[in-house]
């Protein structure tokens, strides 16, 4: 595999979340787009790590317990007619969790599936040379079947 592009990357918002963890279940699902996103933040599970110190060793032992599937925050110039936005900001508003996608289309098509909630929208107005954005951050989030991030690569 060689490197690749983000340009032409989509990321889109389901007002549902899927009936089933996997490709399929996410596929089912209707996404609006996002539109003006200018960044992705990163994204995956981070595992935490407990130490285990027996006496009779000089050594730490690292077990691997459990994993958080992590945040995410989008950078946009902000769109307040843009449709992916306004459903956005209304998952801002919701408790209930959301379906999300990203789809990367130079090279190969890889599509990544998360369903969480929107935890913040932040508005910036910079000075007269800047472009209103604003930012999201998504709070990602394990399915009931302990599924976080559903990739499906191309």
């Amino acid at each position: 595999m060689t490197a690749r592009a983000s340009a032409t990357t989509t990321f889109a918002i389901s007002a549902g979340v899927p009936a089933t963890f996997d490709a399929a279940g996410y596929n089912a699902l209707t996404y609006t787009a996002v539109g003006e996103v200018t960044g992705f933040g990163d994204f995956g599970a981070e595992w935490s790590v407990n130490s285990h110190m027996p006496v009779a060793l000089r050594g730490t032992q690292k077990i691997k317990t459990g994993f958080d599937p992590g945040d995410m925050t989008l950078e946009l110039a902000l769109d307040t007619d843009d449709a992916g936005q306004v459903l956005m900001k209304s998952a801002l508003a919701s408790t209930s969790l959301f379906a999300f996608r990203i789809v990367t289309t130079v090279g190969p098509l890889d599509k990544y599936y998360f369903q969480g909630f929107v935890k913040s929208w932040k508005v910036k107005v910079g000075d007269k040379s800047a472009t209103t954005t604003a930012s999201a951050a998504i709070a990602i989030t394990t399915s009931i079947t302990d599924v976080a991030i559903v990739e499906v690569l191309g």
